[in-house]
Parts: structure tokens; sequence; C-alpha cells
């Protein structure tokens, strides 16, 4: 049965390092007793920094919001996109494509075109977080470990891209682009067992990603070797990443995953988190334990004196999730309604912005949300507080190509706020989109707005009002 006590085994480490944690009562809790009566001129809904996109910016955010709009074209995108492509052929069909979808949400596919996009949002006052569509899914497999080797030049090339002369710049990282999926699961499967929680214990899995050479009697040969390999190469982009002093934010996957991608995403930031939090850990809202997770997680490094970064989502997998829970008999993970996942997600986001402001620096987090009531809590928040916005440790995030309105106004009025934002080549870059639509529904949900937002700007210019 796929059932995964992650509260339970993160109490268990923290009980193994002699720690105990400290009650936290949200301060959203009490704010909402006594709103804050603070000021804030920042506007999310008038539209106006869409004066900023050309007429042509304008007409393609028109077109693909209005295809995608439609739950049974996202629903049969792969179909379509395939029948498509044998009547236009490779050549017509990948020039539609620059001209509606990718053009929309990819940065290009040559090092010149990923920069020239990367200067015109940073021009807007945008930051880039380069994302390589790169992962896999239990059930995939993959020929030996030339995949992942491959997949590891891909990502140092990354970080060389993200550099750019960004303030802090990052990028975005799947595990699973660079180890098995199916090893993940196996190990998620094993940590749920006594034995395997004390031989895939933190501490020796950092010792293998220095360099020791050590066995998982839980694991056989082959999947030890595959282990130490994927350790290996986590290891080397995390390392050429503090060299470049790029942060490296690891997105979460499925809860069936998710712990074997938790304990090495902790295991990098115990080696590379001594100074700065270089290594980004993502937390899932929509999941009941979030809260708890983060608060276990978060003891347990400030013991070991290692600095935290926390990538804060809502999470994209509601569906599959609640349909393997239902289909394997265990306690479905995620929480009952949209509006207890907005709940979470004010509670975590509060919880991240008290421990941001005490940790001096110690302590990042990035609001990646396309909510605009979530983004106006932590602005005000951010306030009360008297946080730097533009370099202090907190800032903002959504996918490049949707929800403008907020992440140009953010911008604008000084916030560091970023893009996700895939590249490559057309072949590779839609079908990794096709996924990321399906997973976002509610995200493709919201785009009613931005679509509204966009065409009456393209009016106001065609009727030439100021």
């Amino acid at each position: 049965m796929l059932k995964w006590g992650a509260c339970s085994r993160h109490s268990r480490v923290l009980a193994s390092w002699g720690l105990r944690l400290v009650p936290w009562k949200s301060s959203h809790q009490a704010a909402a007793k006594t709103p804050a009566a603070a000021h804030l001129s920042l506007r999310l809904d008038d539209g106006n920094v869409f004066r900023l996109k050309s007429n042509w910016e304008l007409t393609r955010g028109l077109l693909v919001f209005f295809l995608c709009s439609s739950p049974w074209l996202v629903q049969k995108a792969p179909l379509l996109l395939s029948a498509s492509r044998r009547v236009l052929g490779r050549r017509l069909w990948s020039n539609a494509l620059r001209l509606t979808l990718y053009g929309q949400f990819v940065a290009g596919e040559t090092h010149e075109e990923i920069k020239e996009t990367l200067q015109q949002l940073q021009a807007l006052g945008v930051r880039p977080l380069l994302a390589v569509p790169i992962e896999e899914d239990v059930g995939q497999t993959r020929e030996g470990e030339a995949w992942y080797d491959k997949n590891t030049t891909s990502m140092l090339t990354c970080l060389d891209l993200s550099v750019g002369g960004a303030t802090k710049p990052m990028m975005q990282m799947r595990v699973t682009a660079l180890m098995a999926a199916e090893l993940c699961k196996t190990i998620a499967l094993r940590l749920k067992e006594q034995e395997g929680k004390s031989d895939l214990s933190l501490e020796r899995v950092v010792a293998v990603m220095k360099g020791k050479k050590l066995n998982f009697s839980c694991l056989n040969q082959e999947e030890n070797q595959n282990f130490q390999k994927s350790l290996h190469r986590l290891n080397s982009v995390a390392q050429y990443a503090v060299e470049k002093g790029v942060r490296v934010l690891v997105d979460a996957e499925y809860t069936y995953i998710n712990p074997a991608l938790t304990l090495v995403t902790l295991a990098m930031m115990v080696a590379w988190n001594i100074e700065h939090p270089w290594i980004w850990n993502t937390y899932q809202a929509y999941l009941k334990d979030t809260l708890e997770r983060m608060n276990q997680d978060l003891a347990l490094l400030e013991h070991l004196g290692v600095c935290f970064g926390v990538k804060l989502v809502r999470g994209a997998y509601l569906e599959k999730e609640r349909k393997l829970a239902k289909e394997e008999g265990y306690l479905d993970p995620v929480q009952p309604s949209w509006e207890a996942t907005n709940e979470n997600y004010l509670r975590c986001l509060d919880f991240g912005l008290d421990q941001a402001v005490q940790a001096g620096g110690r302590f990042e987090l990035i609001v990646a949300t396309h909510n605009e009531a979530s983004v106006m809590h932590a602005v005000q928040r951010m306030a009360e507080i008297g946080m730097d916005k533009d370099t202090g440790p907190v800032s903002f995030g959504q996918l490049l190509g949707m929800c403008d309105q907020v992440s140009l106004a953010l911008g604008q009025a000084g916030y560091a706020v970023y893009k996700s934002i895939p590249y490559g080549s057309v072949e590779e870059v839609i079908p990794y989109l096709i996924r990321r639509a399906h997973e976002n529904q509610s995200v493709l949900h919201g785009i009613r707005k931005e679509r509204d937002l966009l065409h009456s700007e393209l009016r106001r210019r065609i009727l030439r009002k100021t």
C-alpha cells in the first residue's frame, strides 16, 4: 500500500538529533482578528502594466489564453498536436507553435534567444528563473546512466545561463532528471520501513554525496550503484551552483516519490548551505502536512547550522493524488477543498515570513503563486515587518507568459519577482508544457481576468484612447 508517514518519519529524525519542535502560532490567524490598516499602493488588477507590452504580445496572449481556457482543448492537446504535425509537416508545425504556445511560454532554443528573453524581462524589472524541461515519472525507463549524465550537463549549462547579471540568480531543477523515478519510489518505500529509516539516514546520504563509499543495505546492488551515481550528479550541480552564485530551487513532485526527493535535497542543503541558502526545497500547500514538515525540516537544519531556502507553491498534482489514494486505499493526503488549500498556503506563508525576518539572511522564501490575494497578503506583511522588497529574503515567482499583471506590477514597484522560464527546442518543450497544463488546470481556469485585461489594453490602443 502506497502510504507515506512523512510527519512521523520527520519527527523520528528530529528526535534522533535530540530536537523538540517549538509550537508555532500563525500570525495570519492573529492578523485576521486585527487587520492591518497600512495603505498599500500596489495594484494588481488595473491592467496598466500591459502598456509595457507590444501589440503582437497582446494579440498572441489573447489567442493563447483563448485556447488554454478550453478544458477540452487542453485535454486533447497531445492528440491535436500530433495530428497537426502530420498534416503541416515538422517545419511549418514548429513555426506555428513558435508564433503561439512556444512563443508565449518559452524563452527560446539558442543561447542568443534565451539571453534576449532574459534581457527583455530584466528591463521590465523581472528576474529569470530558468527551468530545464527534463523530468521522469515512474514507469518511464531509460537505458543506463547516460541519459542522466547528459541531463547533468544540461543543468550545468542552465547555471551558466542563469548568471546573466541578475541579482540573486536562480534556477529550477527536478531531481528526476538526474535520478531515476523508479529509484526514488523504491527509496520512498524503504524510508517507511524501520530498517530503511536508519540505513537511509541523512548523515549517510551526505557522506556518499561528498564522495565516501557506502552501501545501503535496504537497496540491492544495482540500486546502490544508481543511487550513488545520482548523488554524485546532484552534488556536482550543487557545487557548480555555489561556485556561480546561483540558487537552485528543487521542485517537489508526486507524494509517492517526494520523501526521496526531500532526503536528497536536505542532503544537498547540509553539504552546501553553510553560509547562504543555495539549495531550496519546494513545499506544496495542497498537502495536509505541509506546515508541519516545513517546521520540522527547519528545526533539523537549524540544529545542524544550515541555511534554509523555501519555494512555497500550492501544488499541481491534486487530481492524480486523490485518484491514487482512492485506488491504493490510503488516506487522501490532499486538502479537502480549494479554500482549505488557500488557508494552508497563508499559514505556511506567514510561517515563512516570520522565519525570514528573524533569520538574518539564513532563511529565504519565494512566494510562488498566481493568486493575487496571496501576493497582496505577502506584500502587506512585508510592509508591516519593514522588510526590504528588492534585496531582502523574500521574493515572488510566476510562470513565464502567465499572470503578467502580477509579475509586471511587482517588478515595476521594485519587488524581487521571478519568472519560471523553460527553454529548449519545440520538440523538447511542448510535451513539457502540455504536462504542466494538465497539472495546472486551476491556474488555467484563472486566466480569464488576464485575458480580459489584455483585451481592454488592445481595445484601448485600437480606439487610440489615452
